[in-house]
Formats: C-alpha cells, structure tokens, sequence
C-alpha cells in the first residue's frame, strides 16, 4: 500500500485535487474522493467538470444511479462503488478504511499538518506501507524527501 500526503498551503482543496484525478484518469485508475462535507463534495465535483474545457474530468455521486461507472466518485465513506483502487482523503480526516486500498491520498493545509504528522508516524513500523510527500510549489506537486 502507497499512502500519500499532499500538503497544499493556500490552496483550497478543490483547486489543486484535479491536479491528481487527472494523472489518475489519463493513467485508467478510478478514484473514490472522500470528504464528511457535503459543500466540500459539491465544491470538488464542479472543480473537476470545470477543471479544464477540453479535459473535464466525469465524477458522480455514491448512491446516484451511475456511481459504479464513474470514473471519480465522491462520497463520504470509503465504499468504492466504482471499484476504485485510489482513494483521496479530501478532508484531511484519515480513516482506516483507506488501509483497504492499493493507494490512499491524504490531502491537507497548513491547519492540518499536526494531524496528518500523527497519521505519518502511524505507519513508521509497518513495512507494507509506503510513505510519500508531496507540496505544492507553483501550480506543481513535488515530492519531498
């Protein structure tokens, strides 16, 4: 398993998750994005149709009639109607039903970095766990060591 943590200092998450369901998207992953907020969900959903004219990235909702085909399904649980292998923690609120993912997203600002250090050092001695970094830095991810 691949845990990601995305810290986005500024940006609210809406702006800078299509960032990676693109990647996901373009690579043929499904991605199940995950938030307790409805507002937060609504909010993301129109980012990711509006994310680019040519590119706008299909989403849905969990419950509605074609979540299972969605290639990104917004929810508040970690049930992965769509069959993904990818969950983003938009939120982040880390729940360990992400564990059941082959790669689990944990996106946070600043007001969150306390928290998602705990989930970090969470998995320091599980050796089936791989831990990665990123910050955003001009409009880019970049993995940090």
């Amino acid at each position: 398993m691949r845990v990601g943590f995305y810290l986005a200092p500024g940006q609210p998450v809406e702006r800078v998750l299509p960032l990676i369901a693109r990647a996901a998207a373009k690579a043929g992953q499904r991605m199940l994005v995950v938030a307790e907020s409805d507002d937060l969900l609504d909010r993301i959903g129109g980012a990711l149709w509006e994310f680019a004219p040519a590119e706008f990235l299909a989403n849905g909702r969990a419950g509605d009639p074609h979540a299972a085909h969605q290639p990104v399904l917004l929810s508040r649980t970690c049930a992965a109607e769509n069959d993904a292998k990818l969950v983003a923690l938009a939120d982040g609120i880390w729940r360990e039903e992400a564990e059941g993912f082959e790669r689990a997203l944990l996106f946070f600002d600043e007001s969150g970095r306390e928290a998602a250090r705990e989930v970090w050092r969470r998995f320091d001695s599980r050796e089936d766990v791989e831990r990665e970094f990123y910050e955003l830095d001009g409009g880019k991810w970049q993995r940090r060591r």
